[in-house]
């Protein structure tokens, strides 16, 4: 009798290992054995034998609508991927068949801009590879199946997982697993913004191409400053959940935030607030408060203060200070709530952010709660002690729903070759 792909895999210490080290000590290694061989399975059927691939989604710890005025931000690749089985192919195409869509085909022969692939994964495949071959790296063709368990609208950037996804691939394929993670995760940003045609800033790719905790200063936004930092944290989950309402709507709302914060950074002779000495600001608020409003204050407040808090929350988890660091966490909460007012939008009566919040703040065990990501509608990020962790999740769900409550753990790879 052969033996299954599933059980192969079981039996494997190396893929034993990959499990603990890209999902978690805890992680059931026959539930992760089966999900790579049914991939393998159907990939198997078109394509032949392949290898794996894994590619994470990403948390914003803080930094809350920081990095569009060159502000800095602390986030993390967490256990959660979209995963691939790869074969290589000599024909000069990417084929990318992800379960439930239909299937990606790029003639890589040909990379230039096409208007009718815009908002479609095609574009950010043939994005990733422009990107390569004009900095001078080698591209290939290839047969991908995947499969994602990044879950969408919940704010962990399941676009810029493929994105990495595929320029990984294409890394460790055709160019000896050379390309620094940095460039990985530029690659994909081009990708997005100017094939793709979603303006966004670095952060979600640099987060998934980095892996683990990052720090990122965004002071250029060309070239951040960035530092890995190594998550010491144990006894405490993080857990997301996605409260609902509609984005769609919202647009102006984002771009208020970043236009408020420039008004006040305009009036003192800067593009953004990062131009701009915090002192000066405070000593020039008798005269602001007349050229701005004081929502636009309140903004640039919360932008100083929580470029500080992120420096505070990369020093409390290099010291290990778990209780500083829900500090921080439970500020920029706070802050993000009351100054920055990204919570509910002005004429929202639901506020379904707000509810979470609240219900959180009532749960035992959660040390720390904060809007997750842009906000106004989704997601909510809280910190939570594991002996708590399932009745919070439970009692989230209650109100939100079992598909929309999460437990994640920070995973120290980003996009990444998985041993077998």
């Amino acid at each position: 009798m052969s033996i299954s792909i599933a059980d192969k895999l079981t039996q494997s210490k190396t893929f034993t290992d990959s499990v603990a080290k890209l999902y978690g000590n805890g992680a059931d290694v026959r539930e992760a054995a089966s999900k790579y061989a049914s991939i393998a399975e159907i990939h198997m059927q078109k394509y032949g034998e392949g290898c794996f691939y894994s590619s994470p989604g990403r948390i914003e710890l803080c930094g809350n609508h920081t990095d569009h005025n060159n502000g800095k931000v602390l986030c993390a690749s967490i256990n959660v991927d979209t995963i691939a089985c790869v074969t290589r192919r000599d024909d000069g195409y990417i084929i990318i068949e992800s379960l439930g869509y239909p299937p990606v085909k790029v003639d890589i022969s040909d990379l230039e801009k096409k208007a009718d692939e815009e908002g479609d994964s095609a574009a950010l495949v043939r994005g990733v590879c422009k990107y390569y071959v004009d900095n001078g790296y080698a591209i290939g063709g290839f047969a991908a199946s995947t499969v994602s368990g990044v879950f969408k609208g919940a704010g962990v950037s399941s676009s810029a997982s493929f994105e990495l996804l595929v320029a990984e691939i294409l890394n460790v394929e055709f160019n000896g697993g050379t390309i620094d993670k940095m460039t990985k995760a530029k690659a994909s940003f081009y990708a997005e913004n100017v094939y793709f045609g979603k303006p966004s800033g670095l952060l979600d790719q640099s987060a998934i191409a980095l892996g683990g905790v990052s720090y990122i200063d965004f002071k250029s936004t060309t070239e951040p400053a960035v530092e890995s930092i190594e998550w010491k944290f144990s006894g405490v989950d993080i857990v997301i959940t996605n409260t609902g309402g509609d984005h769609c709507d919202l647009t102006h709302c984002y771009a208020d935030i970043r236009k408020e914060m420039e008004q006040v950074a305009d009036c003192l002779g800067g593009k953004t607030l990062r131009d701009i000495d915090e002192s000066s600001f405070y000593s020039a608020l008798p005269i602001l408060q007349d050229k701005v409003s004081g929502r636009a204050l309140l903004r640039a407040i919360h932008y100083f203060d929580e470029n500080k808090r992120v420096d505070e929350g990369a020093k409390a988890i290099k010291d290990g200070d778990l209780d500083k660091f829900a500090q921080v966490i439970a500020s920029s909460g706070v802050s993000s709530y009351t100054m920055l007012q990204n919570c509910y939008a002005e004429e929202d009566k639901v506020q379904r952010i707000p509810l979470g919040i609240g219900l959180s703040k009532k749960c035992n065990g959660v040390k720390a709660v904060r809007v997750h990501g842009g906000g106004f509608a989704g997601t909510i990020l809280a910190l939570v002690d594991s002996a708590y962790t399932d009745d919070y999740v439970n009692k989230m769900s209650i109100i939100f729903g079992n598909q929309n409550v999460f437990a994640v753990n920070i995973r120290g790879d980003g996009a990444c070759k998985v041993n077998i």
